[in-house]
């Protein structure tokens, strides 16, 4: 590797610790200081903001007391809390790992800031190389109790990032403020959509989904795909071939801008079938944007040139402090004070991660409190659009003046760091190899005939994770084990909030299901019915929200033992205003239910937020279902560590004959599964 190539590839590993601590962070928030949903939204925006906030004190300490200093501990502890997050098995020590991880994450920001006036390589690199780890390493391992080859990685990521780092900063010239305010809204958009595997899985069962389905009922649903996350590799070569590459002169700088707002516009109408196209066109887009906003960064001279080798006036002087106790020199390229300059970038740094916690909470804490946040990453998208189209080009720089490095040859024309081509090419191949690997080909069969008995299993798995915050897709399978059909309420297939990850393909594949996906508060978020039989006629309908914040749902399968034996399961999560009776959801699908089923033996499935005796539940019986879990009444479901809640259920029809009711202890997720088996009807 050339030298000049060091700060690039460093700040690169460097942008993938920080998001794998950020991935991490975010999840801890709501699921352990969170205290499972019984703290105010308010104050977990609060907690979450407030180290974010804390970081703005970070230029001022570089500037106190030097870059050098604080950039390398702060490296040091992003390396160590990175590393400790990794081997926790949740509750409040992990907590505070990650929130230790991300403000040492953020202070080194700050201090990368300091020293680099030419980010956007570094930071496109470091984007790309993240979402290539999280697609190899099915995006939770790099994170959360990863075996062998994800300990490897965070092992190698760390020792080469600290190597870097440990090695003398060039000197930076005055530019690069813009490109350092985009960090954080490009690591907000990229986790997102733009490069989420887990978003890109999710948009491609949408739209290439393999089971039978009648595309009429079909509105709205998503099946598994083959090959989900390939999509992937063209969003990762498209996005780091539109970033290393020249920017666009003329109208055509206008193409990246206009295609990212377009992609975050997709993003915000809410509809699975649009998230495929809204990953490809937002990947290129903030490419595109990010290479705009680096190209005003070249055009200084004093710092490095635009291969990343050091330019020729600072001689390696810590940029964040000038001669004589601080008292920078004004340089000839620009006539500014290095620390000064130093200090802008920092703060731009902070400031555009400011940008991303608001941005993040605003748009999550939607789903709690009830407020309109499609226009959330739209807002973003037009921020980055902006700064990326307020930038010039900067022109090639010439000869050093009188008064400088006289003497000295003048750089050459701006030119990438790295090769464009070649590196997106390299980045695309190895996520489809990664895709590829880490996808596997589910099966669903019907050749030994119908059975006799059928288990059913009815799971509010929170988005995966457990009472005590830790993300375990095993410990959900092993709690599920021994199903035929499973009903899955609060699945989580790629938020951001949630550490980008794929519940349902991670379940699936450990049980050996297909799946059918129904969405509820967006194409992100829902139910889901797997099953070792083949599944059919899928259909999903919208419950009214009678105030509550989160959307609801019903989604129709059914579920074909042979030709004549066909099983009808609805499954659904109800979610009533909070003290309240979800009366008028209940009734919603107990009326969808019926309808579907057309005389055929029917299951109702889910998180009903209902007891029994109260008039929710009674709208079942009323419809002609019975309590599948009576003869195990008393049968409480949550907290699941301590449970005292009957609000998780499984209704059929009389034609069913329900037996073994249980509900398994364990603590994968705020609830436990409820599990029955049911004799099938004959004749």
């Amino acid at each position: 590797m050339r030298y000049r190539h060091f700060p690039t590839v460093t700040l690169a590993l460097g942008v993938v610790l920080l998001v794998d601590v950020l991935r991490v962070f975010l999840p801890a928030v709501i699921t352990i200081f969170g205290q499972a949903a019984s703290t105010p939204a308010e104050l977990l925006g609060a907690f979450a903001f407030g180290w974010f906030l804390l970081a703005l004190a970070a230029p001022a300490l570089i500037r106190r007391v030097g870059a050098r200093p604080v950039t390398l501990t702060a490296a040091v502890l992003l390396v160590v809390a990175r590393l400790a997050v990794n081997g926790q098995p949740g509750g409040p020590l992990q907590l505070w790992l990650a929130t230790a991880g991300l403000l040492a994450g953020l202070v080194w920001l700050a201090g990368a800031a300091a020293t680099t006036d030419r980010p956007v390589p570094g930071l496109a690199l470091g984007l790309a190389v993240g979402a290539l780890l999280h697609t190899a390493l099915d995006t939770y391992r790099s994170a959360f109790f990863g075996d062998w080859p994800a300990w490897l990685a965070a092992v190698a990521v760390s020792g080469l990032f600290l190597a870097g780092q440990a090695r003398p900063a060039s000197a930076a010239g005055p530019g690069g403020v813009r490109s350092w305010l985009l960090a954080g809204p490009a690591l907000l958009l990229a986790g997102m959509v733009a490069l989420s595997p887990a978003v890109a899985r999710t948009a491609t069962s949408y739209q290439f989904g393999l089971l039978r389905s009648d595309p009429a009922d079909a509105v709205g649903v998503a099946t598994v795909p083959l090959f989900g996350a390939a999509p992937l590799a063209v969003a990762v070569g498209g996005f780091l071939l539109a970033a290393l590459a020249s920017p666009r002169r003329g109208a055509w700088r206008w193409l990246g801008p206009v295609a990212l707002v377009v992609g975050a516009v997709l993003v915000a109408l809410e509809r699975g079938e649009l998230l495929l196209p809204a990953v490809l066109l937002s990947a290129v887009g903030l490419g595109a944007c990010l290479a705009s906003a680096g190209a005003a960064d070249g055009g200084t001279r004093g710092g490095t040139d635009a291969t990343g080798a050091p330019g020729p006036d600072h001689g390696g002087q810590d940029p964040a402090q000038g001669d004589g106790g601080g008292q920078g020199r004004a340089q000839d390229g620009g006539g500014q004070d290095p620390a000064r300059a130093a200090g802008r970038r920092g703060y731009a740094a902070t400031a555009g991660m400011l940008v991303f916690a608001v941005a993040a909470v605003a748009y999550y804490a939607a789903y709690d409190l009830g407020h309109p946040n499609a226009g959330v990453p739209v807002a973003v998208a037009v921020l980055v659009a902006a700064v990326a189209l307020a930038t010039r080009p900067a022109p090639p720089r010439g000869p050093a003046r009188a008064g400088g490095a006289a003497g000295r040859p003048a750089p050459g024309p701006l030119r990438p760091s790295l090769p464009p081509v070649w590196t997106a090419a390299s980045a695309a191949v190895l996520t489809l190899l990664a895709a590829v690997a880490s996808d596997e080909l589910l099966s669903a069969s019907n050749r030994d005939g119908p059975p006799e008995t059928v288990r059913v299993v009815a799971y509010n798995v929170r988005m995966g994770f457990g009472i005590h915050g830790r993300f375990d897709p095993d410990a959900l399978a092993r709690a599920a084990a021994g199903a035929d059909v499973v009903a899955l309420s609060e699945v989580d297939r790629g938020w951001l909030l949630n550490g980008g990850h794929d519940t349902l393909d991670l379940l699936a594949e450990r049980l050996d299901m297909p799946y059918v996906f129904a969405p509820a508060a967006d194409p992100l978020w829902g139910d889901a019915v797997l099953s070792r039989w083949p599944l059919d006629a899928a259909r999903t309908r919208p419950l009214p929200a009678v105030g509550a914040p989160t959307g609801a749902q019903a989604l129709g399968i059914t579920v074909d033992f042979s030709e004549d034996v066909r099983l009808a399961v609805v499954a659904t999560h109800l979610q009533p205003p909070p003290g309240e009776d979800p009366v008028v959801q209940a009734r919603a699908v107990a009326d969808f239910a019926v309808r579907y089923a057309a005389g055929r033996p029917l299951v109702v499935a889910g998180d009903l937020n209902t007891e029994p005796g109260d008039p929710a539940f009674a709208e079942f019986t009323r419809a002609g279902l019975v309590d599948a879990l009576a003869a195990a009444r008393p049968l409480p479901t949550s907290p699941a560590d301590a449970p005292r809640q009957q609000i998780d259920h499984v209704f059929v029809t009389p034609d069913l004959t329900a037996g073994e009711a249980a509900a398994p202890p364990g603590t994968a997720s705020d609830h436990l599964p409820v599990a029955v088996t049911l004799t099938l009807p004959r004749g």
